[in-house]
């Protein structure tokens, strides 16, 4: 099965990460599926298409918009139902009469055009065309006036939120220290690191005790894993690995596919369609969030650069090749903690405790790799991720584990303060 090579000894350390979180909750009862396409799926694919196929927006800035759209649905179509669970920002006063499939496209579109003013045209048109699929009347009306309220609660505990502030990464040139790396030598893009955060008290929580000494023994063992096995020209990765790598590097994530491909395969209701999606993209948003805050706080150089000057680390156990090259391309940010790891920590670990288990099996394809990976579960999923970016050559194993770790602690921190059921 593809997605299940090269990391069995690592499986315990990720295992737990998943585990942890899966203890926390408890199975919620399917409700059955409806007839009608659900919107909170149609919705989150047009979503894909503001945030990706239009504006290009990095995974970093991503998760701030699919947060966004998903906690002003999750308001709205939890209001109608009756409000069973927790509301994330508002509750706007609903009988359950309400159009959901109106309130779901007034929210996700009226939060989409205020984030993406330039696709003001595209959007609109594409909205007018889900409503003209509605029946009109007063349950439509009233739904509308639902997601408008949803919306615009969201969009305004946004504003002023830090986004796209001009903070640029600390640049050093002692060992250790991160500075621009090939082929994107900017030091832009700080900015997530300060960004307000939707359910954290602050973006710091979580602080690590930062990467290895630059001469102890684990900080040689990670340079000198990533040196053989992230080298563009390593003898020693497989081709299942390098695909591996190549699918979880894709700008167009898989997750998105798994996210929704769950939500079918389980015959999840409009509700808990928009309740899992809601926690998965809010958990994924705070774990950018904090791993970002590690990044400027620790601003640990990448792989590219600590072996290519590893005559300077002061570890004998390392060796410096000036020409060594990564298989994927270095993003252009420093290294503690990965990015990758705590935003699929954050996700895996949410979908865990979202179903109570971790065994239902799923898959994604990339167009980057050409491939489609299997899955048998959240951990393994979690578990390739971790090795993958070793094997893309842009990160050490203990940027990746931390990581992890940060993604099941934010997901931890969600499931004891928000979208719990209420008590009636």
């Amino acid at each position: 099965m593809a997605g299940s090579h090269g990391f069995h000894r690592r499986k315990p350390v990720v295992l737990a990460v998943i585990a942890g979180v899966v203890a926390l909750g408890s199975p919620v009862p399917s409700h059955a599926a409806s007839t009608q396409p659900n919107a909170v799926i149609v919705w989150d694919r047009n979503a894909e298409t503001a945030i990706w196929e239009v504006a290009r927006q990095q995974p970093q800035v991503q998760a701030r918009s699919f947060a966004m759209v998903h906690g002003a649905v999750y308001d709205a179509v939890n209001a109608i139902a009756g409000r069973p669970y927790q509301s994330y920002l508002s509750a706007p006063r609903a009988d359950g009469g309400e159009s959901t499939e109106a309130a779901v496209a007034t929210a996700a579109s009226q939060v989409l055009r205020s984030l993406f003013p330039a696709q003001e045209e595209r959007l609109r048109a594409q909205y007018d065309e889900a409503l003209a699929r509605i029946p009109g009347g007063d349950a439509k009306r009233r739904g509308i006036a639902v997601g408008a309220r949803t919306a615009a609660a969201m969009i305004a505990a946004r504003e002023n939120d830090g986004a796209f502030g001009d903070q640029t990464w600390p640049v050093g040139t002692k060992p250790g220290q991160w500075r621009p790396t090939p082929p994107t030598p900017t030091t832009s893009g700080a900015w997530v690191a300060y960004l307000k955060p939707f359910m954290l008290p602050s973006g710091s929580m979580f602080r690590t005790s930062g990467p290895p000494s630059l001469t102890s023994g684990r900080y040689a063992r990670d340079l000198n894993e990533v040196k053989t096995v992230g080298s563009a020209t390593s003898t020693v990765r497989t081709l299942d690995q390098t695909q591996a790598a190549i699918w979880w590097h894709d700008r167009h994530l898989a997750e998105w596919e798994i996210k929704r491909q769950l939500a079918t395969t389980q015959r999840l209701s409009t509700l808990r369609t928009a309740r899992m999606f809601a926690m998965v993209g809010l958990a994924e948003a705070d774990a950018t969030t904090a791993c970002y805050n590690e990044k400027v706080t620790w601003s640990f150089w990448r792989p590219i650069t600590a072996i290519r000057l590893a005559d300077t680390d002061g570890n004998p156990r390392t060796a410096a090749d000036p020409d060594w090259t990564p298989l994927l391309a270095t993003p252009p940010h420093p290294d503690y903690t990965s990015g990758h790891t705590c935003f699929t920590g954050a996700s895996m670990s949410a979908l865990a405790h979202f179903f109570g288990r971790d065994d239902l099996s799923f898959s994604g394809y990339s167009a980057d790799s050409g491939t489609t990976r299997h899955f048998r579960g959240f951990s393994q999923a979690l578990a390739e991720v971790v090795e993958a970016r070793i094997w893309g050559g842009i990160h050490t194993r203990t940027a990746d584990t931390e990581g992890a770790k940060i993604g099941k602690q934010v997901t931890a921190y969600m499931v004891r303060h928000f979208f719990k059921p209420r008590k009636h």
